[in-house]
């Protein structure tokens, strides 16, 4: 099987190969004979009901300061590739959103992954409130009282922007902290969306747990560990990376999820664990291939493309 996948990926000049995991999965494309075209999102127009975008040719190797060549642009239609890959990093803005929409216009003839309507319906901190038995004790509001409230009764809590990423903006409140309604207000100024209130866990001073599942079912997990002084584990934030092995709940939670992402077409999905609680469900680009792969000598890009040629071959 020699497919035509176009990536749709932020510039491919500005990653860092060591962590990228579109770069694994560029590289395990290639190696299997398929052939490889990026474009960003901007690159996209639709004409009538035709997508197009102007794609260039690439080839990628493991070579830092020269990891890809990429040929002369030309405007094609996207229904004439086989597969789209729709990778650009969040945040899930409106952007984003319209993104999804043009890429329904070729799905599943064209396959996309993941899904573009499933991303749009499956923003990573809202996905997750479909599984509340999962998840930690949560508010999502605009309501200062509501916030309030939440505090009131869970005195240690973590506020952070509904449609954030990265670990921006996420704030660790504790009970005595005088400046929760200056950060209301700030958040306030800056997004026109509700927050997200959570009781703060404790587990998170050990780290958190990012899981990968590959169409449904986990592939490869890594701990996240943060600094001393960070409430936030993430790998943009300043987290380590740790080996680790799935805990009987967290092969639960998987197994509790993973029906869902299947029937929705969310082959690549990487889900975020605090102690026993299920944070996130990241659908738009799920990252930690690399991280997982070096601790545990797997090689889940391999996993992740037999699943993609497979849903594939079953939607032909």
């Amino acid at each position: 099987m020699t497919l035509k996948v176009a990536i749709q990926m932020d510039p491919i000049e500005s990653i860092n190969i060591d962590t990228d995991s579109t770069f694994m999965m560029a590289l395990e494309a290639q190696r299997r004979g398929h052939e490889l075209w990026h474009y960003h999102p901007r690159d996209l127009a639709l004409r009538g009901n035709r997508l197009f975008a102007r794609i260039r040719p690439m080839k990628v190797q493991r070579e830092r300061g020269n990891h890809h060549v990429m040929g002369a642009a030309e405007t094609v239609d996207l229904s004439n590739m086989d597969m789209v890959l729709m990778r650009q990093d969040p945040p899930f803005d409106m952007a984003y959103i319209t993104a999804t929409h043009l890429l329904e216009h070729i799905h599943p003839e064209t396959l996309v992954v993941n899904d573009p309507a499933s991303v749009r319906n499956a923003p990573e901190k809202l996905f997750v409130t479909h599984f509340p038995d999962l998840m930690p004790p949560t508010v999502i509001t605009s309501s200062r009282d509501e916030v309030l409230a939440a505090r009131a009764e869970w005195k240690d809590i973590i506020v952070k922007p509904l449609y954030g990423n990265g670990g921006a903006g996420v704030f660790h409140v504790k009970p005595d902290d005088e400046n929760l309604g200056a950060l209301l207000e700030t958040f306030t100024q800056l997004y026109r969306e509700p927050v997200i209130v959570q009781k703060y866990l404790p587990e998170i001073r050990k780290g958190d747990k990012r899981i990968i599942l590959v169409d449904g079912k986990p592939a490869g997990a890594v701990s996240r560990i943060p600094q001393d002084g960070e409430a936030r584990a993430n790998f943009h934030a300043g987290g380590s990376a740790g080996k680790t092995a799935l805990t009987r709940r967290e092969q639960e939670i998987c197994e509790a999820i993973g029906p869902t992402l299947r029937q929705q077409g969310l082959l690549f999905v990487g889900i975020d664990v605090i102690g026993d609680y299920l944070t996130e469900i990241n659908v738009t680009s799920p990252t930690g291939i690399q991280e997982i792969n070096r601790l545990d000598g797997s090689a889940i890009e391999a996993t992740l493309w037999d699943a993609m040629e497979a849903r594939y071959a079953a939607t032909r």
